[in-house]
């Protein structure tokens, strides 16, 4: 009796535990694969943006578009709105402003496919990095050379947990807010909420 249960833990149970974390490994790694490897991540956007333009030579802060950086958890994605603000005046006659002036005057949002991105499951607060003066090139690169934005950076636990361990390491202006700033939390909560 002793035998068969063996040969039937050996043939039957063995394979099918095998086959399962087999599978949930492949399943896990299929579906996190753009989050562990979104460098180079740049989609075709419904309008033709640059950043360089905007943020680098006009020297527009990251925060006028992007209100909520400094307010929530979300940076945000500006309105049409927010781009006829000026576009109202500037360089009306561009074929992609007049599509803005379309999208606004219609009241119909412009759908942005979004770069940067988290896991549903890790909890991120841009106001909490933000105001402590860390500059926004240090997770989405040098942003104000960039005609299209793509993703530079690794948004990984590790590359977090590197940041949170050796700020001095990873923070381009470090120098210049070292008073304003600690190391940040290491434990699970703070992130996995």
């Amino acid at each position: 009796m002793e035998k068969q249960l063996l040969d039937y833990n050996l043939k039957v149970r063995l394979p099918v535990i095998l086959f399962v974390i087999i599978a949930v490994f492949a399943v896990t790694y299929y579906t996190t694969y753009a989050e562990r490897n979104g460098i180079g991540y740049t989609p075709e956007q419904p309008l033709k943006f640059s950043h360089k333009l905007h943020a680098g030579t006009m020297q527009i802060d990251c925060k006028y578009c992007h209100t909520g950086a400094d307010k929530s958890r979300n940076a945000g994605i500006p309105s049409a709105d927010v781009c006829m603000n000026c576009h109202t005046l500037a360089r009306k006659d561009r074929p992609d402003i007049q599509k803005l002036t379309e999208h606004y005057e219609k009241n119909k949002p412009l759908e942005w496919k979004r770069i940067h991105k988290v896991p549903d499951f890790v909890y991120f607060n841009h106001s909490a990095h933000v105001n402590k003066g860390i500059d926004c090139a240090n997770c989405h690169g040098d942003v104000k050379q960039m005609e299209t934005v793509g993703q530079t950076n690794s948004f990984t636990m590790g590359a977090c947990l590197t940041c949170h361990r050796k700020p001095e390491t990873r923070i381009s202006n470090f120098e210049e807010i070292k008073s304003n700033l600690k190391k940040g939390p290491e434990y699970c909560a703070a992130c996995h909420r």
